[in-house]
């Protein structure tokens, strides 16, 4: 039986948490639409104060116009911050490609100088068995 009210429980809870996201998510969403709402009537105040004597021929044309202005000015600002990105994206692809070269370059000197290094270290080692072979090889301290 406390399984059974348990279950309910966390259900419950899971749902209220779940209802709770989906209201912040409508809040940030009707938030994020007022700002719009706000920017848009910002421009047609701007547009209204810089044009004011000019008279549109008719209604059409005024709504018309008001909304390719508008659109020209948002999507500019998007094309802007667009082509900032992508140069960004070129430079950081660029010093990617340059470091990759660099770290290709350091892995084939650091395998030159390995196998330099064993290439030593056979050459030593043959020398001193060599060395240990020869029954009346002078030491040292002769």
């Amino acid at each position: 039986m406390f399984i059974g009210i348990n279950d309910a429980l966390a259900r419950r809870a899971k749902g209220d948490q779940a209802m709770e996201f989906r209201e912040m998510r409508t809040a940030e969403h009707g938030q994020a639409v007022e700002e719009l709402d706000q920017e848009i009537r910002e421009i047609v105040r701007r547009e209204m104060v810089t044009n004011p004597g000019r008279q549109p021929e008719n209604e059409s044309e005024s709504g018309t116009s008001n909304v390719y202005s508008l659109l020209q000015r948002v999507s500019a600002t998007s094309l802007q911050e667009i082509d900032e990105l992508i140069t960004e994206l070129e430079s950081s692809r660029d010093m990617l490609e340059s470091e990759a070269a660099r770290v290709q370059r350091e892995i084939v000197q650091y395998s030159t100088l390995s196998q330099t290094a064993l290439k030593s270290t056979k050459i030593i080692t043959e020398s001193l068995t060599q060395l240990k072979k020869v029954p009346d090889a002078p030491t040292l301290s002769d």
